[in-house]
């Protein structure tokens, strides 16, 4: 089986070719011709999964799926949630938004987090949700070369590293990303 992945995010290619079986096959918005960034506009996250699951579907006649990922953050009242790609700014780093945590979160005692992944699958003319939800907290220093995002200051529960610090295989077990993937895969066979 071969599937749309609508993202330009190499570095989630790589964490969705890891988990995936080896009789399915993604093909990236490049494999089909898809240059255009999809501007994620929703308030939620399962608002953007479903908003760029439609465009591909619509602009480009693909089954395909999509994703979007929040950090949520209990000390900030949930936030960075749907913006937390974009939470220093637009056209930012992966470690400016690593900074701007850090620097929010200092001082505070309760730095308990999640992260929280929706899919949303458009197949043979209807739309399916999955989700994933890692719970862990906030670090007070970066921990770890692996990984992209915020997974440098990021610990999941009842682990004493940060994704930054676990194997591909490792992180794609426990995610997120992961736990959502496999909901999704499970749904495919």
């Amino acid at each position: 089986m071969k599937i749309v992945f609508a993202t330009n995010n190499k570095n989630k290619v790589k964490e969705i070719k890891a988990l995936l079986p080896k009789d399915i096959e993604i093909l990236s918005l490049k494999d089909i011709g898809c240059t255009e960034e999809i501007e994620e506009t929703e308030d939620t996250i399962e608002g953007n999964a479903r908003l760029k699951a439609d465009y591909i579907t619509k602009n480009y006649g693909y089954d395909c799926f999509a994703d979007d990922t929040g950090l949520e953050v209990d000390a900030l009242n949930g936030a960075p949630g749907v913006m937390s790609a974009r939470y220093a700014g637009e056209d930012v780093t992966y470690e400016d938004n690593v900074q701007k945590m850090l620097k929010e979160m200092k001082g505070k005692i309760n730095r308990e987090s999640q992260f929280r992944t929706a899919i949303a699958l458009n197949l043979k003319g209807k739309q399916y949700l999955f989700e994933g939800i890692c719970k862990g907290e906030i670090l007070e220093h970066k921990k770890g070369e692996e990984g992209f995002g915020y997974d440098p200051i990021f610990q999941p529960v009842g682990f004493d590293r940060s994704f930054a610090e676990m194997s591909l295989e490792e992180k794609g077990n426990i995610s997120h990303r992961g736990l959502a993937m496999k909901e999704l895969i499970k749904f495919l066979k």
